[in-house]
């Protein structure tokens, strides 16, 4: 693991806790699939068509990170990671797009995924009404899971993977940076928090990484609303 913070802050308590939930997401059917190149182009159109929806809330939960923030420098980064959320990662997306066929009157009419939904709602709802702290714990993992399974699949994945774009984008240094400048905020903010509040960020986390597991699986089983 890359970005292994120092022991005893924040984010070296929540990976700890959450390890077993990491390795169930690496391992499971979407992922391990998507590494060996198998993943069906259905199961990862279903994908990528949700998380550019996902994107779009993300960046708005990222953009009140940057409201709430304490320190301009947060602001800075937060700001840029909305930008960068709605504008370089939706150009990742923009390829994908072309090669699926998918125009945007196909984007704007496929609705949000009951995983995707859930996953946007209470991300936004924690952005809007949690303190500072706690919106950190709820966006960290997704910033640090993906990074950890795009270098994982990254390490096992062959030249000619047909998601070699997806995988090289989330095992880039680029975006490990963007993890690391992360992980910084969210100890920094982890350092002044009471117990209380430090245990809200723990729970929003742990909440956050079972969210990215059900987004995942949503894609992979094809799970969408009953009425």
């Amino acid at each position: 693991m890359a970005d292994t913070p120092s022991a005893g802050r924040f984010s070296q308590e929540a990976w700890t806790r959450n390890l077993a939930a990491y390795e169930t997401i690496r391992t499971m059917p979407f992922n391990a699939e998507l590494a060996d190149g198998s993943l069906s182009r259905e199961r990862f159109r279903r994908y990528i068509v949700q998380d550019a929806h996902y994107l779009i809330g993300f960046g708005r939960a990222l953009a009140l990170a940057a409201a709430k923030a304490p320190h301009p420098d947060r602001i800075v980064q937060f700001a840029r990671g909305a930008e960068t959320a709605i504008v370089v990662e939706r150009a990742l997306h923009g390829g994908f797009f072309q090669e699926y066929g998918i125009d945007a009157g196909t984007f704007a009419a496929t609705p949000l995924s009951p995983a995707c939904d859930h996953y946007v709602a209470w991300l936004l709802a924690s952005a809007y009404a949690e303190p500072y702290e706690v919106v950190l714990g709820a966006l960290l993992p997704c910033f640090w899971i993906y990074a950890e399974v795009g270098r994982d699949i990254f390490s096992r994945a062959g030249s000619d993977n047909p998601y070699r774009a997806w995988i090289d984008t989330y095992a880039g240094e680029e975006f490990g940076e963007a993890v690391a400048a992360m992980i910084a905020a969210t100890d920094e903010a982890a350092a002044g928090a009471s117990p209380i509040l430090r245990a809200r960020m723990h729970a929003a986390y742990a909440h956050a990484t079972r969210l990215e597991y059900g987004f995942w699986d949503g894609a992979y089983r094809d799970v969408s609303w009953p009425l």
